[in-house]
């Protein structure tokens, strides 16, 4: 008996079933995929995956009679979607994990049209499914790296955004500074924002928002310090502004304070990641390499 030639390691994966009495497509896949919540297998047919008798069907109550053959194909983007910037670290139904490079804009606004993290994803989910979505989670600076959330689903996005404290285990991030830092420490103040959109730290409550950064020396020279920052709050510009009450401003950052571009770019890398999935439960840790400018001098 020949053997059947081993499929392509790469190739899509596709499950599928030859139907046994009349039923509806959300019934049968319930029936089919036991293990599977039932929200998962909702989210697969509305993604455009299930096939009947080789025709896509998003629809739940679509009737199905004995011999007829069910598919789930496997998501593909499209070929000629060619993420910019942007690196995927995790996708699953309700969150995608990206790697964002220095100088791309987590999401626009009415002034900003030009591509984004957010377009660019935008544009590879509905790839899949015109009907696909993303929603951001928080966001980072235009000029810091490093690692993102997005939700797959406004549900999935306002769960994260309203237990994010708790949900985020772990946040931190690779600082490049200015001169010698002497030791670690933690920088509590109150954030406010002028009119100009600078941040402004005060010592006192001021009716800004509370900020709370913690900072530790990895290396340090006579010119720079590489810290580690972690954060219990998210502010705007929170990490930019307290290195510049610090006495150490960011390198690069010449709005807060800096003088020195050595590495030709924010000297701001969100390195980790640390959460508990919004809908399963699991923790999941997420690290983004500190780029090879940070590290060069020492």
């Amino acid at each position: 008996m020949k053997k059947k030639p081993k499929a392509k390691q790469n190739a899509p994966r596709h499950e599928e079933w030859t139907v046994r009495e009349h039923t509806e497509v959300l019934e049968f896949l319930f029936k089919v995929m036991p293990s599977k919540s039932r929200n998962a297998v909702k989210g697969i047919l509305k993604r455009g995956q299930i096939v009947v008798n080789d025709k896509p069907t998003t629809q739940f109550d679509d009737k199905l009679k004995p011999g007829d053959h069910v598919q789930i194909r496997a998501r593909v983007a499209s070929a000629s979607i060619k993420l910019k910037g942007v690196t995927i670290l995790h996708e699953d139904d309700d969150v995608i994990v990206i790697d964002k490079e220095s100088g791309l804009l987590s999401m626009g606004s009415k002034q900003e049209r030009q591509m984004t993290a957010y377009k660019q994803l935008m544009d590879y989910v509905q790839s899949i499914h015109p009907k696909n979505r993303v929603f951001i989670v928080h966001r980072l600076d235009r000029d810091t790296s490093g690692v993102m959330i997005f939700a797959r689903s406004k549900i999935v996005q306002q769960k994260l955004q309203k237990s994010w404290t708790e949900a985020v285990q772990e946040r931190s991030y690779v600082a490049l500074v200015e001169g010698i830092v002497q030791k670690g420490g933690t920088i509590t103040s109150w954030l406010t924002e002028d009119k100009t959109f600078m941040m402004h730290s005060s010592p006192k409550p001021n009716n800004g928002q509370k900020a709370i950064t913690h900072y530790k020396v990895l290396k340090s020279n006579r010119r720079f310090s590489l810290l580690k920052v972690s954060l219990e709050t998210g502010r705007k510009n929170q990490i930019r502004v307290h290195m510049q009450e610090l006495g150490h401003p960011i390198v690069g950052d010449k709005k807060y304070g800096s003088e020195i571009n050595a590495i030709n770019r924010l000297g701001l890398h969100a390195n980790v990641i640390k959460f508990t999935h919004p809908t399963s439960g699991k923790v999941m840790r997420f690290e983004s390499e500190t780029p090879s400018s940070f590290t060069r001098g020492f």
